[in-house]
């Protein structure tokens, strides 16, 4: 068994896939704005069927005290213990089409080592194309359709769908790493990085995960059953206009960041829809303040609830 191969435990399951499917990958960590990535994967596995392929090693890739388990204290004993887990599971998507999907905790640590086993599991399976989404907050309007940047080596992708191109240096992740080692070897890869509006960054945003779904869509032409987190996303929205219409000054900041996305999107020169000049407050700013017209709002509505 090779080295990095170690980091993994196939299941006898793993025989039975098919050669030639996408994978996709979600990983939760360092940044996920919306819980865009963690949506996704509950969502996918409560909606579709799965079935477990490959188990990656905790001890092996993840600081436990930076990220701990959560245990049940039941009056006197320890009833449940519930551990992190990176998984690579077979799913059908809703017309029967079958994928592999890689989910779970961000590796902490041997990065190399974990982007090695992912190519060692592409090679095994034969993958097709690897597409992996993940969300970032943005000075952009809740109003507005979540955006994307898209990297990787599928130029068609790039063209028809990333709003944003930057030439910038960021902190990465783990599936960075990832796509950078595909990258190498001409393997067909797409990152979708979520623009998610900054003062939703730290809630559960239904349209984030929305919009992840519908960008693998169209990277593998998956078909995901969207209808109850379409039906959450207006619910979570249409709160989240209330709030913000009755607060004249909140009104004002998301009408500033509508006219700058919307500005952006007709093709002006700003150079990205971070562009802040003139009567445009910093992203802290807005989203300070927005969190803390909005967490009142919450506390109140927990008061009043039936």
């Amino acid at each position: 068994m090779d080295y990095e191969q170690r980091l993994y435990q196939l299941t006898a399951e793993a025989e039975l896939v098919p050669e030639g499917l996408d994978l996709v990958a979600g990983l939760t960590g360092f940044s996920d704005a919306g819980a865009a990535v963690a949506q996704l994967k509950e969502y996918l596995l409560e909606s579709l069927t799965s079935t477990l392929i490959a188990e990656f090693d905790a001890d092996e890739l993840l600081d436990y005290r930076a990220r701990r388990p959560v245990v049940t204290f039941d009056e006197d004993h320890i009833s449940e213990y519930e551990p992190q887990s990176l998984r690579l599971y077979l799913m059908t998507d809703e017309l029967g089409s079958r994928f592999l999907f890689l989910t779970g905790f961000e590796p902490d640590f041997k990065w190399e080592r974990f982007a090695a086993a992912v190519t060692s599991l592409v090679d095994r399976f034969k993958v097709k194309a690897t597409t992996w989404v993940h969300a970032i907050p943005m000075p952009v309007p809740h109003t507005r359709p979540i955006s994307v940047t898209v990297s990787g080596n599928r130029q068609e992708l790039i063209e028809s769908m990333s709003v944003w191109r930057p030439t910038t240096q960021a902190p990465g992740n783990a599936m960075h790493l990832v796509e950078y080692r595909l990258s190498e070897l001409d393997h067909p890869i797409t990152g979708f990085v979520l623009l998610v509006p900054h003062y939703l960054a730290d809630t559960e945003f239904p349209g984030a995960a929305l919009a992840g779904l519908e960008s693998v869509s169209a990277a593998t032409g998956l078909i995901f059953p969207t209808d109850r987190i379409r039906e959450e996303g207006r619910v979570f929205l249409g709160r989240i206009d209330e709030q913000v219409v009755s607060n004249a000054e909140l009104a004002k900041l998301v009408q500033t960041l509508e006219e700058r996305h919307d500005a952006y999107m007709e093709g002006t020169n700003l150079q990205s829809p971070l562009t802040v000049d003139g009567e445009l407050p910093t992203a802290d700013e807005i989203g300070a303040e927005l969190e803390r017209f909005l967490a009142g709002k919450r506390r109140g509505d927990d008061d009043t609830a039936d």
